[in-house]
């Protein structure tokens, strides 16, 4: 008998997976096939969970409220994600991402042998914060490189317009000079929007609202502001150049102050107790042989 309830079992489990794996296929074929010549590439672990994201993003996130999506629209756009997850996609991950996380509980759980039923409320809860961390990690990161790269970018347009280019030009070239990175790829939807049709103050003030960082700002106020007044467009790139690396220099002096004090909790915590017992056990070891302790 027990091995006919077994054998019950097994094929229970295969059946129900088999089901499972024919209505998410099914669900799947509905779906329009996305194209992805001009998206970024998938991570091998978004591959793995793209069926799902996108069977969640169709069928379940579109009934959001509208809100909701403007606003994710927006971090993901800050953040240079938009050329790799949609606004329902991204949320679609944060869901399966919640879902995962208790999974992933249980099977630690489960090697340790210590269930206790108050991770299935926290993990999930975990989970679908952890795709938003993420997505906060990486603006992080563009910000910092954006910033860290603008100065030269601005001398390489103050050359390339004192040397006769337009802005348009000037960009082209400094695209073609400076390294890649973030501020390179904006840049680049620039131009896009120029050849477009969009004029330059347009293409600048939507470069500086994907970015949504103070220096971006201030240089793309300068530079319609100039063009407003007539007012030469060298002089002002090389004022804005200048006022940059005077602020990343700041930047740079404001790191090294604060080394120092985020150096005393590891120097506190991890060094001193190790290097107190290495110094001392010696000496403990010796007052031990001794009789002395």
């Amino acid at each position: 008998m027990d091995s006919i309830y077994y054998s019950g079992s097994v094929l229970a489990y295969f059946a129900a997976t088999a089901l499972f794996v024919s209505f998410i296929a099914v669900l799947y074929s509905m779906i329009d096939k996305e194209d992805r010549t001009y998206m970024d590439p998938l991570s091998w672990k978004l591959k793995l969970m793209w069926p799902f994201i996108q069977i969640i993003a169709n069928f379940f996130v579109i009934f959001l409220p509208y809100e909701m999506l403007e606003n994710t629209e927006k971090k993901i756009t800050s953040s240079g994600v938009s050329y790799l997850l949609s606004a329902e996609q991204f949320i679609a991950l944060r869901i399966i991402s919640a879902m995962i996380a208790p999974l992933v509980a249980l099977f630690i759980m489960f090697c340790l042998d210590n269930f206790q039923t108050i991770w299935f409320i926290i993990m999930p809860l975990l989970g679908f914060m952890l795709p938003s961390l993420w997505l906060k990690d990486v603006r992080n990161q563009r910000n910092s490189a954006v910033i860290r790269t603008l100065p030269v970018y601005l001398d390489f347009l103050t050359m390339c317009v004192e040397g006769g280019l337009n802005l348009q030009g000037a960009l082209g070239q400094a695209m073609e000079k400076a390294a890649p990175g973030p501020l390179r790829n904006e840049f680049a939807i620039v131009l896009r929007d120029l050849r477009a049709g969009l004029s330059r103050a347009d293409s600048l003030r939507r470069m500086a609202e994907r970015l949504d960082i103070q220096e971006i700002t201030s240089f793309v106020s300068s530079i319609v502001q100039a063009e407003k007044m007539g007012a030469s467009l060298a002089n002002v790139l090389r004022v804005q150049s200048e006022q940059r690396r005077g602020e990343r220099f700041q930047r740079a002096e404001k790191q090294a102050m604060e080394a120092p004090v985020k150096l005393v909790f590891p120097l506190v915590m991890f060094i001193f107790p190790i290097t107190f017992i290495v110094l001392l056990f010696p000496i403990a070891m010796k007052f031990l042989s001794e009789g002395i302790l």
